[in-house]
């Protein structure tokens, strides 16, 4: 997903216009709703900068909204090399499927916790929105399973009218 893509699906999350959006990270009057359209449609990319008022202003982790440029298998294969290098990987056959393990003790705990938060989805104990909350700002979100409060809420509180 683009940068622009990201930007409109948050921003749409928040419920704001594009004109509310621009205002809000400074853009003037006249041109506010133009440079948000410009970037949600690829016509404009925003500097890191931008994109971090942005975020700020979407209230998001500003990685949430960045491009890693992710989606081919090449760009894919050559970070999983980097991360090898880095952590040491290890591939395991799973089922008839190759799967990759991080050598990584941090990792591992992070992974674990959007399994938690993956099966809490698929049960129904958490809504799509708090699972989009849940990774939009992690790791602000992060508990490490129950440990500790994380930093930023994202449960919505449990509704207690009658």
């Amino acid at each position: 997903m683009a940068v622009g893509d990201r930007i409109k699906r948050v921003r749409n999350l928040r419920n704001l216009t594009q004109r509310e959006l621009g205002l809000a990270v400074g853009f003037e009057e006249n041109t506010a709703d133009v440079r948000i359209a410009q970037y949600e449609t690829g016509t404009r990319t925003p500097k890191e900068d931008m994109l971090k008022k942005i975020a700020g202003v979407l209230d998001v982790n500003f990685r949430s909204l960045y491009d890693p440029s992710l989606y081919a298998a090449e760009d894919l294969m050559y970070t999983m090399f980097e991360l090898d290098k880095h952590y040491g990987l290890s591939i395991h056959d799973f089922d008839g499927k190759k799967c990759i393990a991080f050598n990584h003790f941090l990792f591992d705990e992070f992974v674990a916790e959007w399994q938690v938060r993956k099966s809490e989805l698929a049960e129904g104990s958490i809504s799509k929105e708090e699972y989009m909350e849940w990774k939009l700002n992690w790791p602000d979100t992060a508990d490490d399973l129950g440990k500790h409060e994380p930093y930023k809420q994202w449960r919505k509180p449990p509704d207690t009218s009658d």
